[in-house]
């Protein structure tokens, strides 16, 4: 028996129905696996306050369980590259450091140097010892020898770690059934007076992202010549979550250099020519 040649259109309609059962099915998967509606998932999210200045006087205990305040990371004339995390992070905070780890020891720029790194706990649970165990896990992971203090690690009471969360914009909760805290993935920037200069988002910082925010965030103060020609011709755009080349800047720059180096060219033909005439007189 001949079975005739199934149609374009009811093939394109079983493909169609089929994507939707797929979406369906997947949407109840994730739903079941969540256990979380829409609501509860928008508290997960980064309000930004770019420009604005996070307390200083915070209180905290760092990784060598000394007593210290946000402030004693600041006013150093260096920018800060500053995260919020939990040492008992089952994921997303161990990838969140394992990319400061990685992109730092990738930069010419030197933690301690140039600018400083401080993660601070949102688990007011978390102790300094537990902090200790991770600040020396990733100074030993590091390929760069930096000195102890220029990574902190710091723990705290709920209301000072929340207040700084408040600050940043970092909207994260506690999920009590499963005993871990929901929270995105992101990264800040600030100058040395705690002004938040730059949001970086995800789990793998760009080298050219963080070398650009930093320069940013140090407000003239730190970066060589070639990282402020750089931060030029480069700005952040929101929409694709880091810097992008912008061509106006570039053709600015351009024509400038080119101004440049016609001036040197004309001086010294200028100067060739008088001298020149000079000698023919002589």
């Amino acid at each position: 028996m001949n079975r005739r040649p199934t149609s374009p259109m009811i093939m394109f309609t079983r493909i169609v129905l089929f994507g939707i059962l797929i979406i369906a099915f997947g949407t109840q998967v994730f739903a079941q696996i969540s256990g979380k509606n829409p609501q509860e998932l928008q508290k997960i999210d980064v309000n930004e306050h770019l420009g604005e200045t996070i307390p200083l006087d915070l209180q905290f205990v760092d990784h060598n369980g000394n007593e210290v305040t946000l402030r004693d990371y600041f006013n150093q004339d260096k920018p800060v590259l500053l995260t919020l995390a939990y040492y008992e992070c089952p994921m997303l905070c161990t990838l969140v450091l394992n990319g400061v780890r990685d992109t730092a020891d990738s930069l010419s720029w030197q933690p301690g140097e140039d600018y400083q790194i401080v993660t601070v706990s949102i688990d007011p649970r978390e102790t300094p010892s537990l902090a200790k165990s991770k600040h020396d896990m990733y100074l030993k992971s590091m390929e760069k020898n930096i000195p102890g203090n220029s990574w902190a690690f710091l723990v705290g009471e709920e209301d000072q770690s929340r207040q700084l969360a408040d600050a940043l914009g970092f909207n994260y909760y506690y999920v009590e059934d499963k005993d871990i805290y929901a929270h995105p993935a992101v990264s800040y920037v600030l100058t040395d007076r705690g002004k938040i200069t730059r949001y970086l988002y995800g789990i793998k910082i760009p080298k050219r992202d963080l070398r650009l925010a930093l320069t940013e965030g140090a407000e003239g103060k730190v970066g060589s010549t070639v990282d402020k020609v750089l931060l030029y011709c480069y700005q952040y755009n929101p929409d694709e979550d880091g810097y992008v080349l912008m061509a106006g800047n570039v053709m600015k720059l351009g024509g400038a250099v080119t101004v440049v180096v016609l001036g040197i060219f004309l001086g010294i033909f200028w100067w060739r020519e008088k001298h020149g005439d000079r000698q023919q007189v002589t």
